[in-house]
């Protein structure tokens, strides 16, 4: 244990220190001009955040929407447990570090705004999502309301229950991008009739970065005896929100997306009068009972992963959520403005700060998403992401608060060459 400490010590001193450093709060406040696509005020902030990740000098990486990458403080505390753990593995992964998952619970539960005792730390939201979804007791004739543009593996998810239980799968249709919250939320509700039990809302669609206004459609919900299951992969840790203002029952998300833990980590919260009804994927003593850990049930699994989540959230709370949310909108809409009059562009993503936030997505006429997402890492050595999803044929965008502007600059003059190709 006192290895441990000091390890801590050193690694806050030589790596982490900067997370962990207070003061920073004091020489850079919020600025409210990070709204504006001139960045220039918080600009010296961002570039010391930048120093916290090990940034690869050689690609710029706007992928960032599928796995962000972790800061340097949360490799080395990755690197350190593993090292530990190795010496004496059922020692110090079931003696010392299982122990340490209850104050890591508190920590994320106060970041998400809920009780402790309403979540389960796992590997990812598909894990979140199909627990729920599996765990749920429905039965043949019941219906789920979800969308064409929600996460293939929830979409599976569903299908497979409709085959093994024969539930009935609603879909909603949608034109995007919408700045409409009447339409977005009328294109669930109008879905719902007597038999509805649940809808699936993906509060950020991860093809184009498009908001829907989850709590509004939750509400009307509500109203009529329907419970709604939230999929936040992309909106945890980026979006200024709590569980609570979703006005869900239950929710999931990745912790290696937007609060950049390590890979594998996920967070799943549900609502606790609603932890009975909700049977565990895997087997516990106690299957309906109430205590949210029968969900980690999972025998063996990476307690360093796990232990490593903590150093992402130092380094997040340092940020603010508020600050991120800001400042990611306004990188997005930097790069947008400058190329919104290239001739065939088309955006997938609303630019206003309630419709869209990281994530843009944009495509030109003529040019296949393949296409352009090789094109820009074959001649610019940027990396993106190719997106044929329904109704969004494009290339996506995400950068991260270690993004600078000229990463963006860079953007966008190879969407100006490619173009005009």
């Amino acid at each position: 244990m006192n290895n441990r400490r000091s390890f801590i010590r050193q690694t806050a001193t030589m790596l982490g220190a900067f997370a962990l450093h207070q003061n920073l709060l004091e020489a850079f406040p919020l600025q409210s001009a990070s709204l504006q696509p001139n960045l220039g005020p918080d600009e010296d902030f961002w570039r010391q955040i930048r120093a916290a990740y090990a940034a690869s000098p050689n690609i710029t990486n706007l992928n960032n929407g599928g796995v962000s990458p972790t800061p340097r403080a949360t490799m080395d505390a990755l690197d350190y447990y593993n090292r530990m753990c190795s010496e004496a593995p059922s020692h110090y992964m079931w003696r010392i570090l299982d122990a340490e998952r209850e104050p890591l619970r508190a920590h994320l539960a106060q970041l998400a705004g809920v009780s402790s005792s309403e979540i389960a730390i796992n590997r990812n939201a598909t894990e979140s999502l199909n627990t729920i979804i599996f765990g749920l007791n429905l039965k043949a004739g019941d219906e789920i309301v979800l969308s064409k543009y929600d996460y293939p593996n929830m979409i599976n998810a569903w299908k497979q229950r409709a085959m093994r239980d024969g539930v009935k799968l609603v879909w909603v249709d949608l034109d995007l991008p919408s700045t409409d919250e009447t339409y977005l939320v009328k294109a669930f509700t109008e879905k719902f009739t007597d038999k509805t039990k649940l809808v699936h809302i993906t509060h950020i669609i991860n093809w184009n970065g498009q908001i829907l206004p989850a709590a509004k459609i939750a509400d009307v919900a509500h109203a009529r005896n329907i419970e709604v299951l939230v999929d936040a992969a992309h909106s945890f840790a980026l979006l200024d929100y709590k569980i609570p203002d979703l006005h869900c029952d239950y929710w999931g998300t990745s912790l290696h997306k937007w609060l950049c833990a390590p890979y594998g980590t996920g967070l799943m919260w549900i609502k606790k009068e609603k932890i009975p009804g909700i049977m565990p994927l895997l087997g516990n003593d106690k299957p309906d009972g109430d205590n949210i850990r029968k969900f980690e049930s999972l025998g063996t699994r990476s307690f360093p992963t796990e232990m490593a989540i903590g150093y992402s959230l130092d380094l997040h709370n340092l940020i603010g959520t508020e600050r991120k949310q800001k400042r990611l909108h306004a990188l997005k809409n930097y790069w947008m403005q400058q190329v919104k009059d290239v001739k065939g562009i088309q955006f997938y993503t609303p630019m206003d700060y309630a419709w869209g936030c990281a994530i843009g997505t944009f495509g030109l006429a003529g040019k296949e998403p393949g296409e352009i997402a090789e094109k820009l890492f074959t001649d610019y050595k940027i990396h993106s992401v190719a997106i044929e999803w329904e109704k969004v044929t494009g290339v996506r965008v995400t950068p991260n608060v270690y993004t600078m502007e000229q990463d963006l600059d860079k953007l966008v003059q190879a969407i100006h060459e490619i173009a005009i190709a």
